[in-house]
């Protein structure tokens, strides 16, 4: 028995001074801001980027690396402003991924399961995006400037066809006055009036003695419009209805409110481009700042490779 005790004691010894040799998985590849990067880490992200953009393995391998430098500097530069992600946040990222592929987050994480990429890889990737967005809208909030001498440069640019004309619509606006403490019986009488305008209006010509059969109902101009200058929510019925229709009623302090499509005509202009090209020259100076933002915080961080 002491023999076999003094054994057990000499093994136990031995186990405890032998160092533990770390798995390949685990070895540090990259150090960013004294947080390691492991080669777990890269093999992860390398199958996440094989699996959604079908890359070669050596190009997929060398992509993660600098996406996971990319984040671990962008999560440290946000955090370092005062940003923060919630689980939540990234949970909801997550689901909208899955929706967009038509699947339930569950079968999303057996999807890229089956891939050998674990649901927490795409999930850290989402979590460095939100925050990085969120630090960037911080620090643009006050909008992305774009030069007239660019947006004049775009337009000689474009094909003389494709801006050359615009949509432009005649539209006035129709007031059916419901008071504030109106019962929902006499609510209900406006909306089955309404119904009844919209369908028997047929140009504004004869709006005047149609509307004129009702009560309490005020027509008011808005004037010539260009489509680009109708806001969203009701340019798809002004184009779908057209002339000598009533838009569907909206509610407003003051009751309902319908747009009356007079006319339409197309006309010579720039200014529909000109929009466009604006909107996509903003995009691409926000993606600039933003490249810009990131190349300074690497400048200020510690990377090491190893």
């Amino acid at each position: 028995m002491r023999n076999r005790f003094v054994i057990l004691s000499a093994l136990v010894a031995l186990l405890l001074a032998a160092p533990i040799a770390p798995s390949a998985d685990a070895a540090i590849k990259v150090i960013v801001n004294d947080v390691p990067i492991t080669d777990y880490d890269i093999t992860q992200r390398a199958r996440l980027i094989t699996l959604t953009l079908r890359k070669s393995a050596s190009v997929a391998r060398r992509e993660a690396v600098q996406e996971l430098i990319d984040d671990q500097v962008k999560v440290g530069e946000a955090t370092r402003m005062g940003m923060s992600v919630s689980d939540s946040e990234v949970d909801n990222a997550y689901a909208n991924i899955a929706r967009n592929v038509k699947l339930t987050p569950a079968r999303l994480t057996q999807a890229l399961g089956q891939g050998g990429v674990r649901a927490e890889t795409l999930k850290k990737r989402l979590r460095a995006q939100l925050i990085w967005g969120k630090l960037v809208r911080a620090r643009f909030s006050g909008g992305v400037d774009v030069d007239e001498s660019d947006i004049i440069a775009a337009l000689r640019k474009t094909d003389e066809e494709d801006r050359a004309t615009s949509i432009e619509y005649d539209l006035q606006r129709v007031i059916v006055v419901v008071p504030k403490n109106s019962s929902n019986g006499f609510k209900s009488q406006r909306r089955r009036e309404i119904a009844q305008m919209r369908k028997a209006v047929s140009s504004c010509e004869d709006m005047g003695s149609v509307l004129g059969q009702y009560k309490e109902v005020v027509v008011q101009p808005i004037g010539r419009r260009l489509e680009t200058e109708i806001p969203p929510n009701i340019i798809d019925q002004v184009k779908k209805l057209g002339p000598g229709k009533l838009t569907d009623p909206n509610p407003t302090p003051v009751g309902f409110e319908m747009i009356a499509i007079c006319g339409k005509r197309e006309i010579q202009s720039d200014i529909a481009m000109r929009t466009k090209l604006e909107n996509e020259l903003r995009a691409k100076e926000g993606e600039s700042q933003a490249r810009r933002l990131l190349m300074d915080a690497k400048r200020r961080s510690t990377i090491i490779y190893r």
